[in-house]
């Protein structure tokens, strides 16, 4: 039986990878930071499970790391843990520096210091953000890196102490250039998630408006679930090399908002431009989408656009597997259901859960 670590299990990519490995017979095991409130809600689904364990530790506590490596003593590491949010580096460049850089340096060092250079395989979280004020349409895995936020410069880091390692120990260890990935498990901060989670709410009556900043913004938008996959095919390659995981399709922040709306059961137009944009409801002409200067980066990366031919025919990895409607689409359904539950929950002035368990309702 195969062993796995995953850093930052608890985050949507964590999760959807959990699930993928114990599916394959992988013995699983995750590092969580101790914290008063609960942040487990995606895998408490999997906690319990004879495969699945958990551990405490920390990217910025490397004695952690060295503790859980020798504890575990892995096959392969998945290091998805990160201060991930582009916005938020901006506030907090010292402590996304110190996870997003060094604390992967960390992660391969416990890895040689445990001996376990030659049997565990480590993959690197690497992001599409690199390529940042962007030199090349699409990008691919030679395309030049341009980090445009201190998220970016940071990933950058952690990229090239990877390819170090590789090439000074000769360990197998390999970054996947994740290109933007969405789904129902996505952190309701993240642009994709804010428009599902508000056009449900807009559609249910319990939201007025929603802001955004700049709709043109151009992203390669994937299926998160599909992209845990292409991370596993990349560790059993039969050489460490990186690799671009993306759809190789592009779109708008626009369009996403404008399908989103469209499955929550709304038409939008748009009107203007710049700040003067505006999503108007074709049924009611009321304005439901306006652009905030507040959601404006100091230095923003408009076009992103992933090549994924290498992890086509190389690993025989499908990007499209789930289409670009078909996401939006899962979305926008999971939130619906979401607002749903909890406008029931306000109405009934209890925990549903609470209220089944009363047998009011069956």
């Amino acid at each position: 039986m195969k062993k796995a670590l995953i850093t930052g299990v608890t985050g949507q990519d964590g999760s959807y990878l959990s699930e993928f490995l114990l599916e394959k017979g992988y013995d699983v095991h995750g590092t969580i930071r101790r914290s008063s409130v609960d942040f487990r809600e995606r895998i408490a689904h999997l906690e319990g499970r004879e495969r699945f364990h958990l551990h405490y530790a920390d990217l910025s506590d490397s004695m952690s790391l060295v503790k859980v490596v020798s504890e575990v003593k892995p096959d392969e590491i998945y290091n998805l843990a990160a201060q991930s949010h582009v916005q938020v580096s901006f506030d907090v460049p010292e402590f996304t520096a110190d996870v997003d850089a060094t604390g992967v340096l960390r992660v391969l060092e416990a890895v040689r210091v445990c001996g376990l250079e030659k049997s565990c395989r480590v993959y690197q979280a690497s992001t599409s953000e690199l390529y940042g004020k962007v030199e090349e349409v699409p990008q691919s895995e030679t395309t030049p890196f341009h980090p445009y936020s201190p998220y970016a410069v940071a990933k950058q880091y952690g990229f090239w102490i990877t390819k170090e390692y590789r090439e000074a120990y000769g360990m197998f260890c390999c970054s996947g250039i994740l290109f933007n990935h969405e789904s129902e498990r996505r952190g309701e901060t993240f642009v994709t998630r804010k428009i599902t989670l508000a056009a449900a709410r807009i559609a249910q009556g319990k939201q007025d408006k929603l802001y955004l900043g700049n709709l043109s913004s151009l992203r390669d938008w994937g299926y998160a679930k599909d992209y845990v996959e292409c991370m596993w095919l990349i560790l059993q390659h039969d050489k460490p090399e990186d690799f671009v995981i993306a759809t190789g399709v592009q779109h708008s922040v626009r369009e996403f908002c404008q399908l989103a709306f469209h499955y929550a059961g709304i038409e939008l137009e748009f009107q203007g431009e710049g700040l003067e944009e505006k999503g108007i409801d074709k049924a009611t002409g009321k304005v439901l989408v306006e652009v905030s200067e507040d959601f404006y980066r100091p230095t923003d990366v408009v076009n992103l656009w992933g090549d994924p031919s290498k992890a086509k025919k190389e690993l025989g990895w499908n990007p499209t597997k789930t289409s670009f409607d078909e996401l939006v689409r899962l979305m926008v359904d999971s939130d619906m259901k979401k607002v749903a539950v909890e406008r029931a929950e306000e109405h009934i002035g209890m925990n549903l859960e609470e209220y089944l368990e009363k047998g009011v309702v069956k």
